[in-house]
């Protein structure tokens, strides 16, 4: 289970997952297995669940909104060890679960967005199936919570599954369900019910009778042609009135300023979602990763496709290509998957190489950037991407033909990619250059398509908890005289820092802070090479030896990071590099840089006179 604690209001914003794991953290997950390993801020390696509330509530979390068994363990273990239990013998209750409570209570009054406010609603989403034996501590320190703070301040959503069986709805397992969380002493006051199809009122009455609630505690959670259109389906269905009247959260006062900030980005999400439903123009990606054959392995990769995509007007056409389809093993062993895979990167409109770790596929994913590089193609690499796209460059374009990663050869005679010299090589968990960090444009890069996609990143004003305009988040922001709050241009919308006033005819240099996971970096003494042959490395670090962004100067978009920008990715706030790469990808990144594109809305005049409306508001000014 992981801790996370999430808001339900504009000013309620605290997110938590409780783990069962018995790791300290997810850093060490196995991606195939787990899915992707999501990176906070401050570093913390999470699983992918804490992207997902940071993604779609605007909050900003730290590794203290995950909770482990493995961690929870680690802090009993230390407290004995220092002597504070004074002799007693040391039990899952009430050591363990004091030691869960105290957590949860510390952690959820610290700010979590641009409020800087104690949250006043706390979610905890406590993962698992209700009787797994690795979760019991996790229930009983819940129960344990919930008889401390009282009913009024105890909200418990009970989610289960309505399996359809020959077209017959099923509630049997609900049931059941709902029995043994009783038996473990919670009582349920809202069941969401997953289902693929709607619930009929005959359903959702019997589920009410035998689970012993209202049928208006029973929220259907069906299927539906988008994601973004659960909120939209919720809402409808009366769940913020019933979470409202089980927490009293009439007794809360919200600024003007709040409450017009809480309705706009209300109104962008269903404008934005209504708007998936008609569109007609597509977007074909070719992911070229590691780990196909699990999709949650890139979760952040795709979400962030799927916003970039959005805020193009445009439908995303996603096709996962296993690198190892890609190279002369494959043509050998199995023709048929070598020339599908190669069919799927010829036809897409734009390649997409992630992270990952290790060697395997990257010979493929060399030979798609070089197709990229050669005929054209859009290309966007992350992290492993701007390796690799740095030694296809080395090989074909500097006469460095045995040019490869000290990870894939530690012996390699032309060392392009090495080992950071400050990371630890021999312990794994924790241990890579983590979190957020800054990067610089170097001076003459004001070309770089990318450059000006972060450098045109004006950010609307935005209300404080008092009602007032801020531009930002930063504890430096700067003041904005914007007044027109609501109106903002697809590509004026960031996750990142700029450095100084925002005008656009301000030189460099321009720093923008983006998530890092990495342990090898371009060996600085090719970067001369390197940049002699047309390969410019745009972006370095504060000291100007760590390459961070590079573009080719004479392609349609050619780009590559050694931080993930997925990560910060944003329903209504777009990240810029996969941006870029989209409306590239579409056909429209001069009109977006420009601003003049505008999204399909669902209004009745088809395309409304604004862009993307930024109304939730992250940009942190330096």
């Amino acid at each position: 289970m992981n801790f996370e604690l999430r808001p339900l209001t504009e000013d309620a914003r605290m997110e938590g997952v409780l783990d069962k794991d018995r790791r300290i953290d997810a850093g060490t997950m196995a991606p195939r297995e787990h899915g992707e390993v999501f990176v906070l801020d401050d570093g913390g390696e999470t699983d992918l669940d804490l992207g997902n509330y940071e993604r779609y509530l605007n909050v900003t979390l730290t590794r203290e909104n995950n909770v482990t068994t493995g961690k929870m363990y680690l802090t009993v273990i230390e407290r004995e060890r220092a002597g504070l239990y004074l002799g007693k013998t040391v039990q899952m209750v009430p050591h363990l679960t004091d030691a869960i409570i105290e957590h949860i209570e510390r952690v959820s009054r610290v700010p979590v967005d641009d409020t800087n406010e104690e949250p006043d609603v706390c979610i905890i989403e406590l993962g698992g199936t209700i009787g797994d034996l690795e979760s019991a501590v996790f229930v009983e320190a819940l129960r344990q919570l919930r008889r401390r703070v009282g009913r009024d301040n105890f909200l418990q959503i009970h989610v289960s599954l309505i399996p359809v069986i020959n077209e017959e709805l099923k509630t049997k397992p609900t049931q059941a369900a709902i029995k043994e969380v009783r038996s473990l002493g919670l009582a349920p006051d809202l069941i969401a019910c997953r289902c693929s199809k709607a619930l009929d009122k005959g359903t959702i009455n019997k589920i009410a009778l035998y689970c012993d609630v209202e049928p208006s505690q029973v929220v259907a959670v069906t299927d539906v042609t988008s994601l973004y259109h659960v909120p939209i389906r919720l809402e409808s269905q009366g769940l913020i009135k019933s979470v409202s009247d089980v927490l009293r959260l009439e007794r809360l006062t919200l600024s003007p300023g709040l409450e017009r900030r809480g309705a706009r980005t209300w109104n962008a999400w269903k404008d934005l979602a209504i708007s998936q439903d008609h569109l007609h123009e597509s977007v074909s990606i070719a992911l070229v990763g590691k780990y196909c054959d699990h999709p949650d392995s890139y979760h952040s990769v795709v979400k962030s496709l799927e916003h970039a995509s959005m805020a193009c007007s445009r439908k995303l056409l996603l096709l996962m290509v296993d690198a190892e389809h890609l190279e002369q093993s494959t043509l050998d062993s199995s023709p048929k998957e070598y020339h599908k895979a190669w069919h799927e990167v010829y036809k897409a409109d734009g390649i997409l190489i992630p992270g990952g770790f290790g060697t395997r596929g990257c010979e493929g994913m060399i030979s798609a950037i070089r197709t990229c590089r050669e005929q054209k193609t859009p290309f966007l690499g992350i992290c492993l991407g701007l390796q690799l796209a740095t030694i296809e460059f080395a090989r074909n374009e500097c006469d460095l033909p045995q040019a490869t990663s000290a990870e894939f050869n530690a012996e390699a005679p032309v060392p392009l990619i090495i080992h950071m010299p400050e990371i630890d090589r021999k312990t794994m968990g924790a241990t890579m250059r983590l979190g957020n960090r800054p990067t610089i444009f170097q001076p003459g890069s004001e070309w770089s398509r990318i450059y000006k996609l972060y450098r045109h990143d004006r950010n609307p004003s935005l209300p404080t908890m008092n009602g007032s305009e801020h531009a930002g988040t930063g504890s430096n922001s700067t003041n904005s005289t914007t007044s027109d709050i609501n109106v903002q241009d697809i590509s004026t919308t960031n996750s990142t820092t700029q450095n100084g006033p925002q005008s656009s005819t301000e030189p460099s240099p321009l720093t923008i802070h983006e998530r890092h996971r990495h342990r090898y970096e371009v060996n600085p003494e090719y970067v001369d090479t390197l940049e002699k042959a047309g390969l410019n490395f745009i972006g370095r670090d504060e000291s100007g030896q760590r390459m961070e962004i590079l573009e080719l100067k004479d392609h349609p978009y050619f780009v590559a990071v050694q931080f993930h920008p997925e990560y910060l990715s944003k329903v209504l706030k777009p990240s810029k590099p996969f941006l870029g790469f989209v409306a590239a990808s579409a056909g429209v990144l001069d009109e977006v840089i420009s601003g003049k594109k505008r999204r399909r809305t669902g209004s009745s005049t088809g395309y409304e006179d604004r862009g993307l409306v930024d109304a939730m508001g992250d940009a942190r000014i330096q």
